[in-house]
Formats: C-alpha cells, sequence, structure tokens
C-alpha cells in the first residue's frame, strides 16, 4: 500500500499554467493572501514581541512561515490539481503569545521539530487517514461551518463598526452575485474597500522601509517540558482545527483530498522550517476554502492556479515580511476580514448544504456546528477538535443512523 497519493499531475499543471492562471484566480489568491497576512502575522509578531525576540529571529521566523507555506501551497496544489493552500497555524500563534515567553528560542525549535517528526510520523503510517474515516462526513462539513461561520458573523460585526466603509463594499458584492458581472464579486469588493479605505482612512506621514527578511538559523534544544507544552498542542491544533477543516473544505467542494500526502507535508514542510524559527506548516483552511470558490474558475480542476498564486505571494511576503506588514497595517483590518467572509459566503452555503441536507447524522451535526462556532478551548485544545470528537460520540448515541449501517 503506498505511502501517500502518488497520482500527481505536477507537470501536466505546468503545462497548463496559462489556463489556470486567470484574472479570477489571482483575484482569489489575493484576497487568500491578504487574510493570511494580516490578523494572523500579527499574532505572530506579538508572540515574538512577549518572547523578546531579536528582530532579526522574528524576521526569520516570518520567513519560514510564509516562504514555507508558499512552496507548500505551489507543490501540493500542481501536484494533485487542487486548491490546496499552506499556511501555519493561526490558533498555534495564539497559543504561543502565552505559552512562548516560558522557552527560549532553542527548546521552542526543538519543540517544532518533534512536533513536526509526530506528524509526519502519522502522515506515513496512514494513521490520520484512517482517523478522518471514523467519523462522518456530514460531521466534518457540520463542524467547518461551525468554524467558518465567525467569518460570515465578521461581516457584520465590521458593518457595524465601520459602516461607511463596510456597507459600500458589501452592496458592491450583492450587486454582482445579481447581475453576473465578468469580474468576480470579492473583486470587485476589494477594490471599492480599497479605493474608500484611502479616503476615509488616514495614512501614515513617515515613510515604510524596505528591507529583505534573512533567515537565522537556530540550534535547537530538546526538552521534556517544551514537548508537553508547545510539541503536543502544536501537533493537535495543525490536525484538528486546520488539517481537519481543510480536509473537510476540499470534500465539501468536491474534491479528493490527498489526505496522506497532505499530512505528510505538514510533518516535512514543518521540520524543515522549524530550524528558521517556524513553528509549523500546515493546510489552510480559510484560504483552501477562498481559491476553491466556483468564483475563482469556473472549471474546478483549474482553480489550482488561485492556490498556487497565493503560494506566490505568501513567498513574496516571506522575503519582505516585516516591511509588509507595516505596509498591510496601512489597510484596515474590518477590511479585510469583511471581505474574506464575503469570499466565504459560497463555501458556508455549500457546507452547510451538504452537512444537513442529507438528513443523517443530525444530532451530530448540530453539535458539531455548535461546538465548532463557540471556539472554546479545552485542556489546551481547540473547538474544532472537540466538535469532531464530542459531536461523534453524541451522534453515536442519539442519532438511529449508526444503528442502520451495517
Amino acid at each position: 500500500m503506498p505511502l501517500w497519493e502518488r497520482e500527481t499531475h505536477f507537470f501536466r499543471s505546468v503545462g497548463g499554467l496559462r489556463k489556470a492562471l486567470t484574472l479570477s484566480t489571482f483575484s482569489s489568491a489575493l484576497v487568500a493572501a491578504l487574510l493570511g497576512v494580516t490578523g494572523p502575522a500579527l499574532l505572530v509578531y506579538q508572540a515574538a514581541v512577549n518572547s523578546r525576540f531579536t528582530d532579526a529571529q522574528t524576521g526569520s521566523w516570518f520567513f519560514a512561515i510564509y516562504v514555507g507555506g508558499g512552496v507548500f501551497s505551489i507543490w501540493l496544489a500542481m501536484a494533485y490539481r487542487q486548491p490546496i493552500c499552506g499556511a501555519f497555524s493561526i490558533a498555534g500563534a495564539a497559543l504561543l503569545i502565552q505559552t512562548l515567553p516560558g522557552f527560549g528560542a532553542a527548546p521552542a525549535v526543538g519543540a517544532y521539530l518533534m512536533s513536526g517528526a509526530l506528524i509526519a510520523v502519522l502522515g506515513f503510517t496512514g494513521a490520520f487517514e484512517r482517523v478522518m474515516r471514523l467519523f462522518p462526513p456530514g460531521i466534518v462539513l457540520a463542524m467547518l461551518t461551525g468554524v467558518l461561520m465567525r467569518f460570515g458573523i465578521s461581516i457584520f460585526t465590521e458593518l457595524a463598526a465601520d459602516p461607511l466603509l463596510i456597507a459600500p463594499v458589501i452592496l458592491v458584492f450583492c450587486l454582482a452575485m445579481r447581475f453576473n458581472l465578468r469580474l468576480p464579486p470579492v473583486t470587485l469588493a476589494l477594490a471599492v474597500g480599497v479605493a474608500l479605505a484611502m479616503v476615509l482612512h488616514p495614512w501614515p506621514e513617515q515613510p515604510i522601509p524596505l528591507a529583505l527578511t534573512i533567515p537565522v538559523p537556530i540550534a535547537p534544544e530538546f526538552t521534556w517540558n517544551a514537548f508537553l507544552s508547545l510539541s503536543l498542542p502544536l501537533m493537535l491544533l495543525a490536525l484538528s482545527s486546520q488539517n481537519a477543516t481543510g480536509i473537510g473544505v476540499l470534500w465539501a467542494m468536491g474534491y479528493r483530498a490527498p489526505v496522506n500526502a497532505v499530512t505528510i507535508a505538514t510533518g516535512v514542510f514543518s521540520m524543515l522550517t522549524a530550524p528558521f524559527g517556524g513553528h509549523g506548516i500546515n493546510l489552510a483552511t480559510p484560504m483552501t476554502a477562498i481559491c476553491g470558490d466556483p468564483a475563482s474558475h469556473p472549471d474546478p480542476d483549474l482553480r489550482w492556479g488561485a492556490a498556487a498564486i497565493n503560494g506566490v505571494l505568501f513567498i513574496v511576503f516571506g522575503l519582505l515580511g516585516l516591511t509588509l506588514v507595516a505596509l498591510i497595517q496601512v489597510l484596515p483590518l474590518g477590511l479585510i476580514k469583511a471581505v474574506a467572509g464575503l469570499a466565504l459566503a459560497p463555501v458556508l452555503l455549500q457546507s452547510l448544504e451538504k452537512s444537513f441536507g442529507a438528513g443523517q447524522y443530525r444530532f451530530g451535526c448540530l453539535f458539531a456546528l455548535v461546538i465548532a462556532a463557540s471556539n472554546v478551548t479545552w485542556l489546551g485544545v481547540g473547538a474544532a477538535f472537540w466538535a469532531l470528537v464530542l459531536a461523534t460520540v453524541i451522534s453515536f448515541l442519539v442519532d438511529p443512523d449508526w444503528r442502520k449501517d451495517p
């Protein structure tokens, strides 16, 4: 039995680049990249500041996670011709804001290496795919709905916070959907939002410095405390809140997700980027959803182009990490959240239809949605993991579908 899905089409994708690289795939990739380099980048920066990292170490961290995520996206998207996007664990970055200050850079790098090694083992043995098969697809998609729900809600929380900026963005998106214009609705909404932001929000007077980010290797230290406090939580967060939901996105869109290949790549890329301060590379759920949306490309077999462009943009950001953080801070974060929510709306609708529409595992789907949407953390593990586990247990006890299956 092969260790990973070996039916790949990388060179076929290279030959089909002209068809896959369109204005719509570029606009979807741009929205996805903006989502990944605004708020999440600031989480990493805050964790580095709290841990008293030097500017060189912080820049190296940005280089590792964005260049690593970019290569992950390009390689897997073109190999499997699917909108597979790689990034770092946002939940992991949030965890590090609180936990990383208790460790130096060297023990942290050791913990990142151990986390990547554990994930790689799960991928090479196929264990993660077997675990995923324990959960009914409807429950997985309901969990995905709960995870994505906050992105949809953010449209209207940002509308309440800044109606002059967000209301025209929503209106343009709706009109573009109504009249089926040639340009993707998200592209028009983003363009209007940027134009309005330039008028409504002040721009910095000081020039933004331009400088390349240079990676700095850090020798690892391996400690039991770092393994328990960093390695295990980061592994669980990457697999449950990122890879599991990202695979759910691909399933919802009708793709046969290469589960083992994604898991192996998660472990291997995490280990490769760890010596430069990267806390892990994994499947990026929101960006995969945006790049895989029909607005990205009418042909599902060519939507991988958006993921590949997203990967290139991530690499550029990694090379200019600290410079672009300052640049993107010029745009209101609320605008990015609102546009991302609009881009994810069709995927959210599709997940709802496929999870609840079949009428199977109804209570399990309901609890998967509400647990994931609650965004609670228990025992250091995020809501997506508990949504899968607890909802499946509840479904097994309550839903009659389990007793109908042979």
